[in-house]
Parts: structure tokens; sequence; C-alpha cells
């Protein structure tokens, strides 16, 4: 799989990733992860795919005192922000359909927005299944569909009108988890078949166009795919092709809608 479909980037988009997408997208669903996954002071959590680390440091201060919070990732440019971020938390590099750690090692294993990414989705739901504990709890988030985010919808077809396939298909990926049925038989394969799965809706955030264009590109997989030139153009484009989702303060707001998969270890 080529790396702009598995979310992977370099550690200059690391730090763009972790300034500029946490607030616009990721910060609000790591408060719904969290609760989703009950958490409470003692337990042994697992964050995987962690990225820069925000779900990891929510969950940290909901298990103190007492807890621990262990994060893996398998881009060491992530793990590097990650590190600098929360140094007293756990860090590790790793793949999720390897996982380094014990059987039943931990009580929650919780993954934001990296399921769509694994190589292999079906083993990394296993190896998460394999370290819970019992009556332990695992929660993935992963996107809804893309035609259910109108603003991404519309910036994939951007990308793909002035760049082609390859470009846009580093936006589209993460939204190809979208069909809640594809969802539910992706952990039924996994063997965890008592799953809920809960669709919320939350807002994507920009200070403005310019900010959302610089975001996406500089942020995630398509830093590396495109020139200044080709920046400068999709910036000129963008503020006429996305400009109905600038609000009167001049500031872009959008629906980005997820579903939140939640499982419970009985055995």
């Amino acid at each position: 799989m080529d790396d702009t479909l598995k979310g992977q980037v370099t550690r200059s988009a690391a730090e763009i990733y972790e300034e500029f997408f946490l607030p616009a997208l990721f910060q609000e669903w790591a408060t719904r992860v969290a609760d989703a996954a009950q958490l409470a002071p003692g337990q042994q959590v697992l964050d995987v795919a962690c990225g820069t680390g925000v779900l990891a440091r929510e969950a940290a201060k909901r298990v103190a005192p007492g807890g621990t919070v262990s994060g893996l990732d398998r881009n060491d440019g992530m793990l590097a922000v990650a590190r600098r971020k929360a140094p007293d938390l756990t860090w590790k590099l790793g793949m999720a359909e390897a996982l380094p750690f014990a059987d039943r090692s931990f009580d929650r294993v919780v993954s934001q927005f990296g399921l769509m990414f694994f190589d292999d989705r079906v083993k990394a739901l296993r190896e998460m299944g394999r370290v819970l504990k019992r009556r332990g709890r695992l929660v993935v988030a992963v996107w809804n569909a893309l035609e259910t985010t109108p603003g991404y919808a519309a910036m994939v077809a951007l990308l793909d009108r002035l760049f082609g396939q390859r470009v846009a298909g580093g936006l589209r990926a993460p939204f190809v988890l979208g069909d809640a049925t594809v969802l539910r038989a992706l952990f039924e394969e996994a063997g965890i078949a008592d799953v809920e799965i809960r669709t919320q809706v939350g807002t994507a955030r920009f200070p403005s166009i310019e900010s959302w264009v610089h975001t996406d590109i500089r942020g995630w997989t398509p830093a590396d795919l495109i020139d200044d030139r080709q920046y400068e153009l999709l910036q000129r484009e963008a503020a006429v092709a996305l400009r109905r989702f600038v609000r009167a303060d001049g500031t872009v707001a959008f629906d980005a809608p997820a579903h939140i998969v939640t499982a419970q270890r009985v055995d």
C-alpha cells in the first residue's frame, strides 16, 4: 500500500499535524473516545496508532492517580512529537498487527482514527483483543463516509481535478471505513462479535481556507506530493471552490461525523 494511503507523514508534517490538525479535528474526539472507554483512576491503557498523543494525553488525565498509559505508533515522526509533549508517558514504535505487549496487559485499549491505515485490519483488531484483560474495554473511532463530510468531499474533488487520484487519495483514505455494515463485519471477522457502533457528529474548524489547505497538505500525506508551485495553485483554486464553507467571520466550519465502536472482552 502506498504511504499516502497508510496515513504516514514526515517528521515536519507531524509538527504541523500537532499544531493545526489537533484543534481543527482531533481534540474533540479524544474526549469522546475517552468517555466511551469509561476511563477511571488506576487503569492501564494502551493507545494504538497514537499519533502525536492527543488521546493518550487525555487518557493520562483520567487514569491518574495510579494508572498508566502507553502509546504505540508506526511513525517515528509522530512519536517524536508525542514524547516532547508528554515525556512521562510510555511511547513505543511498532505495528498494530504485532503489539509488543503480553496477553491481557491492559484494562482499556483505544484507537482514534488509525484502523483505516493498518496493513491488516483484522489482525490488528485481534491483537487489540489479545492484550485486553478480562472485562477490558476496546474503543475504536473511524471517520464516517466521505460523502457525509462535505468539506472533505469538496477538498478531495478539488485535489483530484488539479493533481489526480494519487494526491487526492491521501485525503480520501481516512474515510474508507465509513460504511457501518462493513465496519461491523470487520470486527466480527476478528472474533469481536458483540460490538456497539455509535455515530456522532463533530465539527471541523479552521481559521480560514488558507489555513485549511495548509493543514491538509503540509500536515498530512500529500506534503511530499505537491511542490510549491502546485501548492500556490491549490490555494488560489481553493479560495473559490471551498468558499461555501466560510462563515461570516471568515472561519471555516463543516460537519465531520465519525463512528465510535465499543466492545468488551468477557472471557
